[in-house]
């Protein structure tokens, strides 16, 4: 799933950059934002159902539908990333929609993955603690200071660079020597970082949205913040997956 890691990168790496002054560029953002993260999942909860009702019924047709997708939100991403940061806002949106549905569906491999090695249990605790971890970040984020909010900034940026070159690594070791990187070991402590890292991720979105957005901008720190949660949800499906012993099969 490093295809999701890598906007998330892209767009985090970019917030750090314009993070740097502790002044209010966009005070009342993140409550402008809020609604439409919250859209975004819904409209992405739709995506896996779709992918997963598609799986059931014509299997031989979802994964060319799949490569499609894949590529087409790579597209998408950076283009609606471009029209909302301009802070063209009606233009932005029906692309960020589009974005979130596509994405949905092609998380629901990975969905139907956890599913058959962890249960629909699984996919209900990754849900619930990725919710949680928003609730509690959105308190203690927005009130950390200056020095604690930096500080967790670089640290998170750094690991965010660290969890990418371990994911090339698992995938390139992989085709080479698949008993070392394509095992369960190797994805329980990737999966494992990833989880620990995008919840920092998480209290840093809170703290840098309002210094690296305008008010105007709300829907580019949607999407930053969208990806922050997605990512972490899968990172907790990938984790529970490796200690079911389902290995790298996404």
């Amino acid at each position: 799933m490093i295809w999701l890691v890598m906007p998330a990168s892209s767009n985090f790496q970019q917030a750090i950059r314009e993070a740097q002054t502790s002044s209010l560029v966009g005070p009342n953002v993140v409550n402008k934002a809020l609604p439409y993260v919250g859209g975004g999942m819904v409209l992405t909860a739709g995506g896996v159902i779709g992918g997963l009702s598609l799986q059931v019924t014509n299997p031989g047709l979802f994964m060319p539908l799949f490569w499609v997708a894949l590529i087409g939100n790579f597209i998408l991403f950076f283009v609606a990333q471009n029209v909302a940061l301009k802070a063209n806002n009606s233009t932005a949106l029906p692309l960020l929609s589009a974005y979130s549905l596509i994405t949905g569906y092609t998380l629901s491999g990975i969905v139907a993955i956890a599913i058959g090695s962890a249960g629909m249990g699984a996919v209900g605790t990754a849900a619930l603690a990725t919710g949680i971890t928003f609730a509690i970040a959105s308190v203690v984020g927005r009130r950390m200071s200056d020095s604690v909010g930096q500080a967790l900034s670089g640290v998170v940026g750094l690991g965010l660079v660290g969890l990418i070159i371990a994911m090339l690594v698992q995938i390139v070791g992989g085709l080479f020597a698949p008993g070392m990187f394509g095992g369960s070991g190797f994805e329980l402590m990737i999966a494992g970082f990833g989880t620990v890292l995008f919840v920092g991720m998480s209290f840093v979105d809170f703290y840098t949205m309002p210094r690296t957005y305008r008010d105007d901008q709300y829907l580019a720190g949607a999407l930053g913040m969208y990806l922050t949660y997605i990512n972490l949800f899968i990172f907790i499906l990938r984790l529970m997956i490796a200690l079911q012993g389902g290995g790298r099969r996404d």
